[in-house]
């Protein structure tokens, strides 16, 4: 596959400005419309102690915020990638240079969400038959979006300004 032009090109455009905030946003309604679920399910819960049947209100509180603060980083995305690619379509390595300041801190985000995750599980983290459909939902889903970025930050598939620069070379016949 050739290197766009772009820094963001359709690919990548596509998953991080729609798949990662539909994902984001669905995450958000469905922690609105039952947040007890959303939190009984993000780890597996041991036989001789099942889960609250009801939550406290700061904890329901608290997995609301967090549903909201990921659909806001998913709406984010598709805001700042849109306006780059509408405002600065004849520039690619400005659009490298944003995008890297977006992705940068996305890549580090999805790294240690998936090390705190598996850290929060304690000595049953390996132990994958236990874990609940949430938790490999998880888990799939941020390596959805972190195999990805680590192929951005490659230059995968997209415009490389060190790579794929054109160089202005102009003769001089007039000698």
């Amino acid at each position: 596959m050739q290197p766009s032009a772009s820094a963001i090109p359709d690919f990548y455009y596509a998953l991080f400005a729609f798949y990662e905030p539909a994902l984001t946003i669905l995450g958000f309604i469905g922690a609105v419309h039952d947040p007890e679920t959303t939190h009984n399910t993000q780890a597996p819960w041991p036989a001789d102690n099942p889960p609250p049947t009801s939550l406290p209100k700061a904890s329901i509180v608290t997995v609301i915020q967090l549903a909201h603060v990921c659909a806001l980083m998913g709406v984010v995305n598709f805001f700042v990638l849109t306006a780059i690619r509408k405002h600065l379509s004849t520039q690619p390595a400005i659009q490298e240079k944003i995008i890297f300041a977006l992705m940068t801190p996305l890549l580090m985000g999805d790294c240690m969400h998936l090390f705190v995750t598996l850290w929060a599980l304690g000595d049953e983290r390996w132990d994958i038959s236990q874990w609940s459909p949430m938790l490999w939902t998880t888990v799939i889903l941020g390596f959805s979006l972190m195999i990805p970025r680590i192929m951005w930050h490659l230059g995968i598939w997209r415009y490389v300004d060190t790579r794929d620069k054109q160089v202005d070379v102009t003769t001089d016949e007039k000698k």
